[in-house]
């Protein structure tokens, strides 16, 4: 299957230069490259530009509630764990509203995917600023600089506990679709902060800013992997090790401006992934999830929902 295949013939609204398409493209590669079936994958959208993405996508889509994104995912990844989960959101999506799901998906280390669309404003609410917009910055659409510091995505998925984090830029689709498999591969839960830049609304962090010699050598951005950057704690690893990895992504996390780091910036092999935790509590759950119990028995309905209806009547 080629990454033309997991397109749509949806028309696709978004603004030209827009980083979405680039990421979309990734995704569309990353499936491919993976060998992934369209019927295994299941793609939940949040609320603003981002959440169009599953209308791109011959894909399982879902369109969820503002900063829902995550709860969503989470209930289909439990209910059918051989699903491929991937949910998709903007920063003001999952860091605004949404951020008591994020630090709560990140402790449960479920089996899934998040990309995190970030480019510092509220696009589809025509720019105002986003968790992730510094304090002092002054966008297009702010009549003030803001007065609120920002929040780092990166640190935060750290501390709340996903086991596996990057970032990536979204006009360099090679490299973002590797991290995306890397991302899907990876067995707990994955973060992807994809820097993104708002052609409309963010004139401070636009393409030029990210790529100031020509997008072929990405001055500002660099990668960690280039640099020779260790993210991984193997599953032998002790505690000082572990203490090592968590400090050195805690301070790359905290780059910016001058130089950016993008690649993997921590990966947990040793953590236990939550189905697994489940699985060795009732042993029938992989083989019995709930997707795989059966509704219906000879034509009549195994559950009989009467009486939990007539408990919610007003």
């Amino acid at each position: 299957m080629k990454a033309k295949d997991f397109a749509t013939d949806i028309e696709n609204d978004w603004c030209a230069g827009c980083g979405d398409h680039g990421i979309l493209h990734a995704l569309e590669k990353a499936f491919a490259a993976l060998e992934l079936q369209k019927h295994d994958i299941a793609v939940f959208g949040g609320i603003g530009c981002s959440g169009k993405t599953p209308y791109y996508l011959d894909t399982n889509g879902i369109h969820t509630l503002h900063g829902r994104v995550l709860p969503f995912a989470t209930g289909a990844k439990l209910a059918n764990p051989e699903l491929t989960v991937i949910a998709v959101g903007g920063d003001g999506d999952g860091l605004g509203i949404g951020a008591g799901h994020f630090a709560n998906a990140g402790r449960r280390n479920l089996d899934i995917t998040y990309l995190l669309y970030n480019n510092g404003v509220y696009g589809l609410t025509k720019g105002q600023a986003s968790p992730t917009l510094r304090q002092g910055e002054q966008t297009r659409a702010m009549p003030e600089p803001g007065i609120q510091t920002d929040l780092n995505p990166v640190m935060l998925a750290l501390t709340s506990g996903f086991t596996w984090i990057a970032r990536g830029y979204a006009y360099d689709i090679h490299q973002l679709s590797s991290l995306i498999q890397s991302a899907i591969t990876h067995r707990g839960s994955a973060f992807l902060e994809i820097l993104q830049p708002c052609p409309v609304y963010n004139n401070l962090h636009d393409k030029k800013w990210y790529e100031e010699n020509g997008i072929r050598d990405y001055p500002r951005l660099y990668s960690l992997q280039q640099e020779d950057y260790d993210a991984v704690i193997q599953a032998d690893a002790d505690n000082h090790t572990r203490d090592e990895k968590f400090s050195q992504c805690m301070m790359k996390a905290r780059e910016w401006n001058d130089r950016i780091p993008t690649g993997l910036f921590y990966q947990d092999l040793q953590a236990k992934e939550m189905t697994r935790q489940i699985s060795e509590r009732q042993s029938f759950y992989l083989a019995l999830s709930p997707a795989k119990q059966p509704v219906t028995e000879n034509s009549k309905y195994t559950i009989n929902s009467n009486e939990l209806f007539s408990r919610l009547k007003v």
